[in-house]
């Protein structure tokens, strides 16, 4: 069963809870969401059934390129099924040995740009079942250091809704950054085994107070995930929720937080807000926020707020 409850207000004033099923066909869910994979996601899709060969003996469901440039194995199943666990991370040690195979295949689908800036140091395997097991929380978790591994349970209810919910790892392997205090940036454990000092890896000192207070602002909710990439700091969930960006000048200290945000559902604020629709930036997010004080930081919370509850 689900733990997810979903509602219809009803003719008479009174909600009705709706049913929620299983797919009758694994590819049914397999090509909705590859469908849509981007607005689901934050995933551009790249192949279905993709070959890995006669040594990894298999199919890899879906293929995907997430909006941080990292590669990512899809595999679906109908029903609960701890095999998916292992085929997952089966299929991370194919595209983790095939480059120039992965990166052509982007070239292909997405342009020379896309494959030129894969970025290979942490590709992670997102698995989208109906449930999951105990033990396949505890194996996420306790692989999460070499395999980053994300569980997601489906549920499909009457009139077509299709639910997607992250399921938490039983481990501390890979872990929101909800409770903690820090002066450097929070990594996950999967970008931070993996990764050489990212560019952005050591905080500048004269913004590290600033930055303390807004990562426990992103990650209060705890379920938003922090990772280091090579040229921001990716806040997410499903989706990227903010990337950070820091800028020290000397003359004028701030911190670029780019949001998953409509620009024209915010009452922008020159100095403050701005639309980056157009306009290219390092990150995701078409809202910039620039926060260069506590009180930028306070004016911007009901907006980061926003962005994780859509994310």
């Amino acid at each position: 069963m689900s733990d997810l409850k979903v509602f219809r207000l009803g003719a008479d004033g009174q909600d009705v809870e709706l049913r929620s099923s299983t797919v009758a066909l694994e590819v049914q869910l397999q090509r909705r969401v590859e469908a849509s994979m981007e607005a689901m996601l934050g995933i551009r899709f790249l192949a279905s059934e993709y070959p890995t060969g006669p040594w990894h003996r298999g199919r890899v469901d879906s293929l995907g390129l997430d909006e941080n440039g990292v590669p990512v194995v899809i595999e679906f199943k109908k029903g609960n099924d701890s095999g998916v666990v292992s085929q997952a991370v089966s299929y991370l040690t194919w595209v983790k040995s095939s480059h120039h195979e992965f990166e052509a295949l982007v070239r292909e689908k997405l342009g020379s740009e896309a494959a030129e800036s894969v970025d290979w140091r942490a590709p992670r395997a997102l698995c989208i079942a109906a449930g999951f097991s105990h033990h396949d929380r505890v194996a996420v978790g306790d692989l999460g250091r070499q395999w980053p591994i994300e569980l997601v349970r489906y549920r499909i209810f009457d009139g077509g809704l299709l639910s997607l919910q992250r399921v938490e790892p039983v481990s501390a392997a890979v872990s929101p950054g909800a409770g903690r205090r820090s002066t450097t940036p929070s990594v996950s454990a999967a970008a931070a085994e993996v990764a050489e000092p990212p560019v952005v890896g050591d905080v500048p000192e004269c913004l590290r107070d600033l930055y303390g207070e807004l990562d426990e602002v992103l990650t209060a909710s705890g379920e938003v995930e922090t990772v280091v990439l090579k040229h921001y700091i990716a806040y997410r969930r499903l989706q990227n929720v903010a990337s950070v960006i820091f800028r020290p000048s000397v003359s004028h200290r701030v911190i670029l937080v780019y949001l998953r945000l409509d620009p024209d559902t915010v009452e922008l604020e020159e100095g403050f807000t701005r639309d980056m629709r157009g306009i290219g930036h390092l990150g995701t997010g078409d809202l910039e926020v620039r926060i260069a004080s506590a009180a930028d930081l306070k004016k911007a919370g009901p907006l980061i707020e926003r962005a994780v509850q859509a994310a």
